[in-house]
């Protein structure tokens, strides 16, 4: 526990990165913004002060992309990598309206429920087949095996790449290590060129269907072919570079949100043989704890704001270009929305009303499809699988190091079926 008669440890410390829960559990006691890096960042903990900041994209800006790149394109070498390959455009995730706007209408329109609730049948052939695998070998490294193919096996399907599922994660990861900004400079620089080599195949993926204006081969139902075809009215169509960008961010929320979810919620389930049992006897439970997942797990930690004006937020004042970190992972366990935060209930009445797929304008776009696959996946796993057992001294139980985004970095699980 942290003494609360002193200064709190540096947030980005690696070692508070790992388990930050008891540095979110006494800063939210000392109060809903604490001032972390030194003091040059505000960061947001209060389930009611990140809702409100982020329903305020006026005054907490959300076009943080070229301060991230500040450092990169300094770099002599990542820049010119970089200029073998196309432009990076700030599309939805750091965007503000009117450009926000623009694209999050036409991706809308290729996330309908309508769409992903179409994509199920596959989903569930998915991972009936990563079962399999899981049954046949007993024990397995369930990151690997399982909570990575399942989400980047869908995304892959949809842009054309379901026969080279490892590219895509490769690149996922490139993207997420850049974002997350703790990459050594080695790794910036091969995660540069793997964000390259994702363009080039990404622009011959938009010509083809672009020749059409049907989806090639593979049919109009593919979610490429529905960005590149999107039309609104008074809309102009995406072009190469946005559509990339847009793509780009769709592969990292659609896998890392549901990676994380996957392999935190199964540690949790088998932890917690109280609410496993309880979901068990009550299937009908399942999208409820996948809710509760997400708001104990909070995949997506935390994301970037910077003030666009002299205001206040609760009223702390907020400097014109200060930065601020609204903090989803600290406002998912605020006592004063979640009774008893830190426990896992599966019947926890307002579980969905968690931060982890943000709030406002900036909602992931993606949230339908993470959490079909979250219930496909546990429906299955549940119904097939009559146990979950951690192998003596396999699993140290660490996170992936990264200032947003936090996930197990490997979990070894023994999966026993169903007689």
């Amino acid at each position: 526990m942290i003494d609360a008669t002193t200064s709190l440890p540096e947030f980005f410390d690696p070692a508070v990165i790992e388990d930050p829960f008891d540095w979110y559990r006494e800063a939210l006691a000392r109060g809903p913004v604490v001032r972390i890096a030194g003091g040059t960042v505000q960061m947001v903990l209060s389930h009611a002060l990140v809702s409100e900041a982020a329903g305020r994209p006026q005054d907490f800006s959300s076009d943080f992309g070229a301060l991230m790149r500040g450092n990169q394109v300094a770099d002599p070498e990542i820049a010119a990598i970089e200029a073998e390959g196309w432009p990076t455009v700030d599309t939805m995730l750091t965007a503000d309206p009117p450009r926000h706007t623009r694209f999050r209408k036409l991706v809308n329109l290729a996330f309908s429920m309508p769409r992903v609730n179409a994509l199920e049948g596959s989903i569930r052939q998915i991972v009936d087949g990563l079962i399999d695998t899981m049954l046949e070998r007993g024990t397995v490294e369930f990151v690997h095996d399982f909570a990575v193919p399942l989400p980047v096996a869908v995304i892959a399907g949809q842009i054309g790449m379901e026969n080279d599922v490892a590219l895509v994660k490769r690149w996922s990861d490139a993207f997420a290590d850049r974002l997350g900004g703790m990459a050594s400079r080695e790794r910036e620089v091969e995660a540069t060129r793997m964000i390259v080599e994702y363009q080039h195949f990404a622009k011959a993926q938009i010509d083809a269907r672009r020749r059409d204006g049907q989806g090639g081969e593979r049919g109009p139902d593919d979610l490429l072919s529905a960005i590149v075809n999107a039309r609104s009215e008074g809309e102009a169509p995406l072009d190469d570079a946005e559509i990339m960008s847009v793509l780009q961010q769709l592969m990292v929320a659609g896998n890392e949100t549901t990676t994380s979810t996957l392999a935190g919620g199964l540690l949790l389930l088998i932890r917690h043989p109280d609410q496993l049992a309880k979901v068990r006897a009550n299937p009908a439970l399942i999208p409820n704890m996948v809710e509760e997942m997400l708001r104990l797990l909070s995949p997506v930690g935390g994301l970037w704001r910077i003030a666009t004006r002299d205001t206040e937020l609760g009223g702390v004042p907020v400097t014109r270009g200060e930065m601020l970190m609204l903090r989803f992972a600290a406002a998912n366990r605020d006592p004063a929305v979640f009774p008893d935060p830190d426990r896992f209930d599966v019947e926890r009445k307002n579980a969905r009303v968690h931060l982890a797929f943000g709030r406002g304008i900036h909602m992931c776009v993606g949230n339908m499809l993470a959490r079909k696959e979250l219930a496909v996946a546990f429906e299955q796993l549940l119904a097939r699988c009559d146990r979950f057992e951690l192998p003596a001294g396999a699993n140290d139980f660490a996170h992936v190091p990264n200032k947003l985004l936090r996930g197990l970095a490997a979990l070894h699980v023994r999966a026993v079926p169903k007689s």
